[in-house]
């Protein structure tokens, strides 16, 4: 038995705790959180700062973790994809020792679980000694060409029959983008996943061209496709903002996590959560800012209830995996947005969304959500650029 005690314990499921003690048998399942004047000092371990569960990384790709710096900033999503696109190709063992450490990076900073996109196989060899707990989501694409989905959806299925499913992990096949997924492809996933259970990730309003695309058939994708040898000839404007494609196309009865939605408006989160009560949304300030150099409208989440998740995305994206970086990103850059609610977003919601909270997520008694002691958090609840964190379990 263990007993951690700080100046604070927030267990996010139950209000903070002043002065609290996390008890903990020897495999890091919490048993109690109690005040401290319970104990005995002598039987504490008391640290500086507070106390809070290990994180959520809803939204990463793994498999691009070789590609650090390789693709420029602030050039808006279509360049990026390019980017990527091209210059992803490397020595399979460069690939490799890339996604081992990318991953020790995350264990370090005290994440807990990842949503992970494979369109490959690359990072399953990682995966499999489960040294953190993974929902992987292949991707299928058909570039909005209907007679490409069957091929394209061959392909996702093979991705995903090589994942060999270790403890705690999950897995299913989705839709990449709305841009991306034709009208057949969105329904032969639908066929193909359980019919509920499970989660579906998918890259949502990253970028004002694709709302221009579904709006008007107009805008940055027609070039983009065009490139590729596309004039998207099979695919017609709704007249609606793109988000609505994927609640016409997609399965109410999963769990649904939207990643990004840089440009989503309060009628659309309303719009979708009466769709469904199981959407929630995946937010990646930093590779926001890295790839469009903009932030969503975190007030309009806020607004209206939504249940927001933190997600790094990939190190192609990113200057770093780190869930404690993206809260910060927001509490510099949008700094309404409380504490309390960035941490939720952090760890509880992103369990939820990923189905992992059996076990993670909150400082709940039967839970082994790891424990992290994070310093630098400041008067008034205000986190400071400085504030850092170290696992404890």
């Amino acid at each position: 038995m263990r007993k951690f005690s700080a100046d604070q314990v927030f267990p996010v499921s139950s209000p903070p705790l002043d002065n609290g003690v996390v008890i903990t048998d020897d495999d890091g399942r919490i048993l109690a959180v109690e005040p401290r004047e319970r104990h005995d000092p002598a039987t504490l371990e008391i640290l500086p700062g507070v106390l809070i569960p290990g994180f959520i990384n809803t939204h990463c790709h793994l498999e691009l973790s070789h590609m650090k710096g390789l693709v420029d900033t602030g050039t808006g999503l279509l360049h990026f994809i390019k980017g990527v696109v091209t210059r992803r190709n490397a020595p399979p063992e460069i690939i490799a020792a890339a996604i081992d450490q990318a991953e020790k990076e995350m264990l370090a900073g005290g994440i807990m679980a990842v949503g992970d996109i494979s369109n490959v196989s690359d990072s399953f060899a990682v995966k499999a000694k489960a040294r953190l707990r993974y929902y992987t989501f292949v991707e299928a694409f058909d570039f909005l060409r209907d007679s490409g989905s069957e091929k394209n959806m061959e392909g996702a299925r093979a991705v995903y029959e090589q994942l060999q499913l270790s403890s705690g992990h999950a897995r299913s096949i989705v839709p990449h983008a709305p841009y991306t997924v034709s009208t057949n492809l969105f329904q032969k996933i639908k066929e193909f996943n359980p019919a509920s259970g499970i989660t579906v990730s998918i890259h949502n309003q990253e970028t004002p061209s694709e709302n221009e695309l579904f709006q008007y058939k107009t805008g940055g994708f027609l070039p983009f496709y065009e490139k590729f040898g596309s004039l998207l000839e099979d695919f017609q404007a709704t007249g609606r903002t793109s988000i609505f494609y994927i609640l016409e196309n997609g399965n109410p009865q999963v769990r649904n996590l939207l990643v990004h939605n840089t440009l989503t408006t309060r009628e659309e989160i309303r719009a979708a959560q009466a769709w469904s009560d199981q959407v929630f949304w995946a937010t990646c300030p930093n590779a926001n800012l890295y790839i469009e150099n903009r932030l969503p409208d975190y007030q309009a989440f806020l607004d209206t209830g939504a249940r927001v998740t933190i997600g790094t995305d990939s190190l192609a994206s990113n200057w770093q995996l780190s869930v404690l970086e993206e809260i910060k990103t927001i509490a510099r850059l949008q700094s309404y947005v409380p504490f309390e609610t960035l941490l939720q977003w952090a760890t509880l919601n992103g369990a939820q969304a990923l189905g992992f909270d059996d076990t993670l997520g909150s400082l709940e008694p039967g839970k082994t959500p790891g424990i992290l002691c994070l310093q630098g958090l400041e008067a008034e609840g205000r986190l400071g650029e400085g504030a850092r964190v170290s696992r404890l379990i």
